[in-house]
């Protein structure tokens, strides 16, 4: 599959394309997992109907001296759209640097790991390598995964290693959800998934687990 690349936004066309659907999967890159620290370098972005993107955030996209709604207002758009679930892996994370970078407030959305945890419950290993190995049969190379994702210019590994991750979110979500449906926990992984942006302010602010003792 070959993503459709551009820098700083969405296209007009491809916002409507992403629109048109009821779900999207989405994953980011950034420069490393210091969320205020390590700038937000890539959204990627696929479809239903496998129409895939990655949207290349440079440094003067993510300046906060600009209001939100002018870093990257056709992905805030569609990344706020009610309408739209957005289905991440580890949604804490990307939420996080989504909200930090581009003042993007992401809603509804859906987290494969932590539905994962909820019906995976005979195993300790809930990565998205594990998840897909399992579930869908289908081994991640993971070998660009440490890599200056800030470059202009991404090399072929670099899109084809952005890209992997987010085609297979939307099927691994519907293998999870079936599991979800037969244990009887699926309201519960709404409620989950309802707490995950709560969690990643705190986790800007700084808030260390504070429901623990």
């Amino acid at each position: 599959m070959t993503p459709e690349l551009v820098r700083g936004d969405l296209t007009a066309g491809l916002l409507d394309a992403y629109l048109a659907g009821s779900e999207v999967a989405v994953d980011t890159e950034t420069m490393g997992l210091n969320t205020l620290r390590d700038r937000l370098c890539l959204v990627q972005l696929c479809s239903r109907d496998m129409r895939a993107s990655i949207v290349q955030i440079p440094l003067e996209t993510s300046d906060a001296r600009q209001p939100p709604d002018g870093r990257a207002p056709r992905l805030k758009r569609l990344l706020e759209e009610p309408k739209v679930l957005k289905v991440f892996h580890f949604a804490r994370f990307d939420v996080a640097a989504l909200r930090h970078w581009l003042g993007i407030e992401v809603t509804p959305l859906y987290c494969t790991r932590t539905a994962s945890k909820l019906v995976r419950t005979y195993s300790d290993r809930h990565g998205l390598k594990d998840n897909l190995l399992e579930l869908l049969d289908v081994e991640l190379d993971k070998a660009a995964r440490h890599t200056d994702w800030s470059s202009p210019e991404l090399s072929p590994e670099q899109i084809r290693y952005a890209i992997s991750d987010v085609t297979l979110l939307l099927p691994l979500m519907d293998r999870l959800e079936t599991m979800l449906r037969r244990e009887g926990r699926r309201e519960l992984a709404q409620e989950c998934f309802r707490v995950i942006p709560t969690l990643a302010t705190l986790d800007r602010l700084g808030f260390v687990e504070p429901f623990e003792h």
